[in-house]
């Protein structure tokens, strides 16, 4: 089996790193990454400029690709031909911070998944609900091995047509985990706020900040699964429709 890893993060992310390693006990393994952060990118595509490529080295002295481009460029390349050996699987992370609710609309380390699955390849998303506040490295064993036996389990008995896995691992070690748990999108509560500040010429520029998000605690979906100690395996589905305001919306006259 031939996994590509990405992420969001950069090349030189220790998620990435963690990742790598626990991929490498299922097959052959191929690191294609941003050489920069581009956490809550979405999902880009680079169409306007051309895009370097250079190879690197990871911290444990294994080689790896890297780009200019955003995460999705980091899948795109690889699969149009950029790797010559095909690419069964492709997974994404291990992002620091958990990528639920409406944050998937947001995450390159979700829409890097999404672009594997675009490309008729199956595609995981795995992110670590780190602490708010944690001081120091972050330990992200238990979320690789979780990745680990997600993959296994989607080589071994397949996706259906159009999903990616979005797969949220609480901060906790393998022996304290509850279990796995077959989640919906629940409902993430943002908290963002409009900073407006003045540069040294007194012309304005803006940051968007605020506390940081939480979510509905409701059971069955991906932040009421991490709260009570679960894997949230979220599959998501490319198609985009609302087949039931489709009936709505046919009863318009126009």
């Amino acid at each position: 089996m031939h996994i590509l890893v990405t992420n969001d993060d950069g090349v030189t992310a220790p998620g990435l790193l963690a990742l790598v390693q626990e991929m490498r006990k299922l097959g052959k393994v191929t690191v294609f990454a941003p050489d920069k952060n581009w956490s809550a990118s979405g999902h880009v595509k680079t169409m306007e400029r051309p895009l370097r490529v250079r190879e690197t080295v990871l911290a444990d002295g294994s080689s790896a690709f890297t780009s200019d481009g955003a995460p999705s460029d980091c899948v795109a390349l690889p699969l149009l031909g950029l790797i010559e050996e095909q690419i069964d699987l492709v997974v994404s992370g291990i992002n620091p911070n958990a990528n639920i609710g409406h944050d998937v609309t947001y995450s390159g380390t979700v829409t890097a998944a999404m672009e594997a699955v675009i490309a008729g390849v199956k595609g995981i998303a795995v992110s670590l609900d780190s602490p708010e506040g944690h001081k120091g490295a972050l330990d992200y064993s238990c979320a690789a091995s979780v990745a680990r036996r997600v993959a296994e389990k989607v080589m071994a008995d397949g996706l259906p047509e159009s999903v990616v896995l979005n797969v949220n691992v609480p901060y906790l070690k393998e022996d304290q985990l509850k279990g796995f748990m077959i989640t919906r999108q629940g409902l993430r509560v943002y908290r963002d706020a409009l900073d407006v500040r003045s540069d040294p010429r007194g012309k304005p520029y803006y940051w968007i900040g605020g506390e940081a998000p939480t979510g509905v605690d409701e059971p069955g979906t991906d932040f009421g699964s991490l709260r009570a100690g679960y894997v949230s395996i979220t599959p998501l589905n490319l198609d985009l429709t609302f087949y039931k305001a489709m009936d709505v919306l046919k009863k318009w006259e126009f």
